[in-house]
């Protein structure tokens, strides 16, 4: 995915087994923000800094949404845990991440496996990619998303 690609449609469901698709956010802002696992110290620090920022993300008219391969049941713990309050959608089978190019070869411990690289996408209301954030720190995604959302 690079800058102004259309965004590529999805629908997964969230913490509640609820589906909701891209397409039903269209005219607003949505921030899509991929994390490897919930309750794992990265995915706490960057879904908590979303949740910390939320005002100012709903203030900008943005939709904040969450992804992970983890189950709903996990996804619905976490966001109980840490009071999210956006929802967390579940990519079981990692289609949405591989769709978005999230999905890459990561190593941990010599063993090599494919899992998601922390990464968000700030898509405009007209479907298009306006910010890719990558290859910074955890807690550092909300901060970035809202800077990119000013800069539009």
């Amino acid at each position: 995915m690079k800058l102004n690609d259309r965004a590529p449609e999805f629908s997964l469901s969230n913490e509640e087994g609820k589906t909701l698709s891209l397409k039903d956010y269209r005219g607003k802002p949505v921030v899509l923000f991929f994390f490897p696992k919930a309750n794992t110290s990265g995915g706490t620090a960057e879904a908590s800094g979303f949740r910390d920022e939320y005002p100012k993300f709903q203030k900008a008219g943005a939709v904040v949404l969450g992804v992970s391969p983890d189950k709903p049941s996990a996804q619905k713990k976490f966001k109980e845990k840490y009071g999210f309050p956006f929802s967390l959608l579940s990519d079981e089978d990692k289609a949405v991440a591989k769709k978005f190019g999230v999905l890459k070869e990561k190593s941990m411990y010599g063993r090599k496996y494919m899992g998601i690289e922390r990464t968000t996408f700030v898509i405009g209301g007209d479907g298009k990619i306006g910010a890719i954030i990558e290859g910074i720190k955890a807690d550092e995604h909300a901060a970035a998303a809202l800077e990119a959302m000013k800069a539009r």
